[in-house]
């Protein structure tokens, strides 16, 4: 059952229309699975959607369909009420950025990170000057907790995990991007640095009105950092609505399921005793 719609609402950045996603194998006897299935959303603009499930339900095939880098098998992407197929592809990419679940892939280890931060600027459609960049790169970088003095002229391996995800958020924000795919991005980091990529997206909300479609099996941290949640289970999206009324009065089965397996702190104060 889907408990919402914002189909129509002018001021939708992203949407996405019946995605299907079909994956075919073999030659003689050819298996077909479906990563997703008749999956329709919409992305307010300024508003972070959580797109939360187990392992397996379709939530990273949705992402790369997102960002092109998959082709679905049918359904539309819409984004600013325009086809994604229509679109040049570095227009694209200056609109739509992602953060993944490794934030070690998206850099080449053997370039420091002044490396990826400085291409960054060949898909802003203005052109500054070595100077205006470097004053550019400060001030953001300084806006989401980064102190460029200690992670410019460095090399992926010697940053942390947090260091490294908001050097990815902080390239979105370099290119000037509206939409930010976050595919699982505190997974890989501890737990004390968690709770401030959460903040510091919360924040980019507010101040810059920045999109945010948040992938997570974690419902805590959906229910955290999101306004809807979209809850996904075999390719489809079996229930969505507004994260107070999905995890108070969930419907559908498989979400009572998620917020049955969540532990309690009596739960575990029980078990330790």
């Amino acid at each position: 059952m889907i408990n919402e719609d914002v189909t129509g609402s002018d001021d939708v950045l992203l949407k996405c229309e019946n995605l299907t996603k079909i994956y075919t194998s073999g030659l003689i006897r050819t298996k077909t699975v479906a990563g997703a299935k008749n999956v329709s959303f919409n992305i307010k603009k300024g508003e972070i959607v959580s797109l939360a499930g187990e392992s397996g339900s379709g939530k990273s095939t949705v992402a790369k369909m997102i960002l092109m880098l998959l082709r679905p098998t049918s359904g539309h992407i819409f984004l600013n009420g325009k086809d994604i197929s229509l679109y040049n592809i570095r227009d694209y990419y200056r609109q739509v950025q992602a953060v993944f679940q490794d934030p070690y892939s998206a850099f080449n280890p053997f370039y420091k990170v002044d490396h990826v931060i400085s291409r960054a600027f060949g898909l802003r459609q203005d052109n500054p000057d070595e100077d205006e960049r470097k004053e550019i790169i400060e001030s953001t970088f300084l806006s989401i907790g980064l102190n460029p003095s200690e992670v410019l002229g460095r090399y992926p391996h010697e940053l942390s995990g947090g260091q490294m995800q908001r050097l990815l958020i902080g390239r979105s924000l370099l290119i000037g991007s509206q939409l930010l795919i976050a595919d699982e991005p505190t997974s890989m980091i501890d737990a004390s640095t968690r709770a401030g990529v959460l903040n510091l997206l919360l924040r980019l909300k507010e101040k810059e009105g920045l999109s945010v479609l948040f992938i997570t099996h974690d419902i805590g941290q959906a229910q955290y950092v999101s306004e809807r949640v979209l809850i996904m289970k075999e390719g489809e999206i079996v229930e969505q609505g507004s994260v107070n009324d999905v995890f108070t009065n969930p419907n559908h089965p498989y979400t009572q399921e998620l917020l049955a397996s969540v532990p309690s702190l009596y739960e575990k104060w029980e078990e330790l005793t």
